[in-house]
């Protein structure tokens, strides 16, 4: 965050004054101005008053009050509306000042009257919107016509010349324009600071929000009372989305009963370990993991909510990874020797010599090179596989593109394959490129056990969104013999495979493509016979129908 930076030349406060901060000061100066000139139009028609005003002439005091008065009146619209520039307007009005008080002491008496020391009133006041130039110039105008006074003071044997009296006053004049106008300076380089403070706290915490909503993290903030101070859109999303309402102090025992049973055990030390538990109608698995915010007896608490499918689905791919990439060098280590052994059978068949029995043999031979090298390339592209991009993708129309390819490369009949989405416009959120690798492995095999079928379609695609479930999902079936039984819990394990040709990577690897989206790929019996393999799609996050302030919920002390 940029810091603010002051300059110490005299010359850089005035720029700085002539914004909008700088014309409130102005307006209350010109209403002492205006209370001022009033007091002295009063004094003309209530002369017990102030007896000593315009006692030495009075036309000279009526005139210079009743012209005071409406220049600082018309000053105030000024003022008000900006006619004029802010740095003329101000010269003009501190000159005023000082012709005005320097007539009216002559009329009332001179300086032993006093009235001068309204002169330090003013050039105090207007110091401080001046630079010090500026000050000190003004200050000097003001003693020079208080010495000028004093000078016309001589010339009449009514009125008696005190220069030492104005001395001290000129010199009063300067101390005053110097301090005000160090003062000023010190105020503005203080306010200018804290503003400047405060734009960089201002930024920290939207940054601090900021990251705090996009982290996948659970985060809730609790105070003394178990009221929800703090709630970021990922632990609103894990606990089922509340409605929090207008209130800013909902009760944590209200949206999941069970993490307020276990922040209870946690502050009396009952709790030595978390436990997982699942929000009412989820099928996440949480683990809070709880801090106290502070010492005192009643300190809020922060509260961390992990998925633990996504943590389990972290370190399984870092295992994954690990064998991905021994399975790979083993796999190339067993190319050499397995292309030797497939270029040596090719090499025997193309001899004519052979009878029956060898003819057998090498097809048992060219038949189990071509079932190994399939298991290596399977095994290859497991360990290469890029690392998922999900995107948002129609699903209806992906699947009608798809299928258009599918069915041209497969040879076969377009009406072998139906496809129903509901709704029509439903979105999952996958990886184009894996979700259609996972669909190409599960529609040939679907085609390849519905071969025996008589009718059509064979294959049946199914998908959209349950009633009441923002989870989408879709459906390949088959009208094949289906899954075994007793297979079904190990048709994703790897190299696990029912037929004699298979690899038994197929599925595996379908598999964990949807886990690196976040979806799930599942085996659903079909009581009418065949297979379905079920794909759920990760669930989409809905925007919050209640404000940012309802979950976003200023931090407990």
């Amino acid at each position: 965050m940029p810091s603010s930076t002051f300059s110490n030349t005299e010359t850089s406060t005035l720029p700085s004054l002539t914004g909008k901060q700088a014309w409130r000061p102005l307006h209350f100066l010109n209403l002492y101005r205006i209370t001022l000139a009033a007091l002295f139009v009063s004094a003309v028609f209530l002369k017990s008053n102030i007896p000593i005003l315009g006692s030495h002439n009075a036309s000279l005091f009526q005139t210079v009050s009743f012209i005071y008065l409406g220049i600082a009146l018309t000053a105030s619209f000024a003022i008000h509306f900006r006619w004029l520039n802010f740095r003329l307007l101000t010269y003009s009005l501190v000159v005023l000042d000082i012709l005005a008080l320097t007539l009216i002491m002559r009329a009332s008496g001179g300086i032993e009257t006093g009235l001068g020391m309204l002169l330090i009133v003013s050039i105090a006041g207007n110091s401080l919107l001046f630079s010090s130039r500026a000050a000190n110039f003004f200050a000097a105008i003001a003693a020079i016509a208080i010495l000028a006074e004093q000078v016309f003071a001589q010339q009449n044997p009514a009125l008696t010349a005190n220069f030492t009296q104005a001395g001290i006053l000129g010199a009063s004049l300067f101390a005053t324009a110097f301090l005000a106008h160090v003062l000023s300076r010190r105020v503005r380089e203080s306010e200018a600071l804290a503003a400047q403070r405060g734009v960089d706290l201002a930024n920290l915490a939207q940054l601090n929000q900021h990251v705090l909503q996009r982290m996948q993290s659970g985060i809730v903030v609790v105070d003394a009372d178990q009221h929800i101070r703090l709630m970021n859109e990922s632990a609103w999303y894990m606990l089922g989305l509340p409605s929090l309402g207008n209130s800013q102090n909902k009760s944590l025992k209200l949206i999941s009963p069970e993490l307020a049973e276990q922040l209870i055990d946690w502050r009396r030390g009952g709790l030595s370990e978390p436990r997982m538990f699942r929000p009412g109608g989820s099928n996440m698995e949480l683990l809070p993991n709880m801090t106290a915010l502070g010492s005192e007896a009643r300190a809020g608490t922060l509260i961390f909510l992990e998925d633990t499918a996504r943590m389990a689905q972290q370190a399984q791919q870092l295992k994954l990874a690990s064998l991905g990439r021994l399975t790979a060098s083993i796999a190339h280590e067993i190319r050499n020797p397995l292309g030797a052994i497939s270029h040596a059978e090719q090499l025997l068949t193309e001899e004519s010599t052979h009878n029956a029995a060898d003819n057998r043999l090498l097809e048992i031979i060219h038949t189990n090179t071509a079932r190994v090298n399939d298991i290596i390339e399977n095994v290859l592209q497991l360990s290469r596989r890029d690392r998922s991009m999900p995107e948002d993708l129609p699903l209806k129309t992906w699947l009608e593109n798809f299928l258009q390819e599918f069915v041209q490369s497969q040879n076969c009949n377009p009406s072998d394959i139906s496809l129903h989405i509901e709704p029509d416009n439903t979105v999952v959120h996958m990886d184009a490129t894996q979700l259609h690798q996972v669909l190409w492995n599960l529609c040939q095999n679907g085609l390849r056990h519905s071969q025996d079928y008589p009718g059509q379609p064979r294959l049946e695609l199914h998908g959209g969104t349950k009633d009441g479930s923002r989870k989408p999902f879709l459906d390949v079936i088959d009208h094949g013999p289906g899954v075994p039984p007793d297979a079904i819990s190990n048709i994703f394990e790897p190299f696990f495979t029912t037929e004699s040709k298979g690899s038994g990577l197929g599925l595996y690897i379908a598999r964990e493509l949807c886990e690196g989206n976040r979806a799930r790929l599942s085996y659903v019996a079909i009581p009418t016979g065949g297979a379905c393999f079920r794909v759920e799609f990760a669930e989409q996050k809905p925007e919050p129908k209640h404000s940012k302030q309802n979950h976003n919920m200023p931090e407990t002390s």
